[in-house]
């Protein structure tokens, strides 16, 4: 069990000079909690009508933005714009960014673009937002905690279980689960999913497969129910895309599990291209082989041009696994 103690690092302290970008839906937590945070610090906050790449590079530039937080789809968005490369970011201090995984590749841009300090968060709802920080000191190109999503906030304890709520040691795979006084009383007028999601010491499980290190950094696989099983092997889809999205020709990437006759659930790759690339399935399988271990390697590769996305730039996984399920019962096999 990891708690985060001691006082509020520099990255999350406000000043009367602070100036806040809210760029995300409002309907979503890093909407809504954002535009709180910076409401209740005092600072003045900067809210844009509808998120819109080209008009955040305006607002930092002539609003004299000093700290935002965007999802890593927002991000690329904004890096990708012609201009991006012309605006000065010399006010803005933080760039905080989570929600969904971020390619290594798309951090790096954005770190040489914005030239500020990089934060990553995690969270959920369930807990009013972020509850895990990466801060801007442990983002150093090469380092093992780069792949982690940081240690535990002030006030807020961490644990990995297994299904039967045992606690795992350090390095083993199991759901995170935490405590604190942000975590929702429970779900409105429903009962059971609110008993299958906080225990009666008031752990809430986030639903989310990771472990921790002996140092108290999280390291996140995957969503739970987005776990393939193939071969009687585990296999989490945010590992195989981080390692497809390393390929130079790759702009995004998206990995679910299809039915498979000999292995129950076989690995296929969804991708989209980098403008103007030309890879083929193959040499995008082999790139993989050299990255992850062989089972975890897609064996069929789909391009698309762009991935289905929510309004907070989550994947919809759903869009693209129903398709390969259709007939099937249940979306195992």
């Amino acid at each position: 069990m990891e708690t985060g103690e001691g006082e509020k690092p520099e990255w999350n302290r406000w000043t009367a000079e602070d100036v806040s970008l809210v760029a995300m839906p409002v309907f979503h937590i890093g909407g809504t909690g954002w535009a709180l945070l910076g409401l209740y610090s005092g600072a003045k906050g900067v809210v844009a009508r509808e998120f819109d790449p080209t008009k955040v590079l305006d607002f930092i530039e002539h609003s004299r933005i000093t700290k935002l937080f965007m999802v890593p789809a927002a991000m690329q968005f904004v890096v990708r714009q012609p201009r991006a490369r012309q605006v000065d970011f010399s006010r803005l201090k933080y760039m905080l960014y989570g929600a969904s995984p971020i390619p290594a590749a798309l951090l790096k841009e954005c770190i040489e673009v914005f030239g500020c300090g990089f934060v990553q968060l995690y969270g959920l709802t369930e807990t009013t937002g972020a509850i895990v920080a990466l801060p801007p000191e442990d983002h150093v190109e090469g380092s093992d905690r780069m792949r982690s999503a940081g240690k535990a906030l002030l006030g807020v304890e961490l644990a990995i279980l297994d299904p039967d709520g045992k606690r795992l040691p350090p390095g083993e795979v199991g759901e995170i689960a935490t405590y604190s006084g942000s975590n929702m009383v429970g779900y409105w007028n429903q009962p059971e999913a609110t008993a299958r999601t906080i225990d009666r010491d008031g752990w809430l499980r986030t639903g989310d497969a990771g472990y921790m290190d002996k140092d108290g950094y999280v390291y996140i696989h995957d969503r739970i129910k987005d776990m393939i099983i193939s071969g009687g092997e585990n296999i989490y889809p945010a590992e195989v895309e981080s390692a497809l999205c390393d390929h130079p020709d790759v702009a995004e990437a998206a990995v679910i599990g299809v039915p498979d006759d000999t292995w129950g659930e076989a690995v296929k790759a969804i991708v989209v291209l980098r403008k103007g690339q030309q890879a083929t399935a193959s040499e995008i399988i082999n790139f993989t082989r050299e990255r992850i271990a062989g089972f975890k390697t897609p064996k069929s590769v789909d391009f698309i041009e762009a991935l289905p996305r929510n309004a907070s730039g989550k994947i919809l996984r759903r869009n693209l696994r129903d398709p390969h399920w259709a007939g099937k019962d249940r979306q195992v096999n």
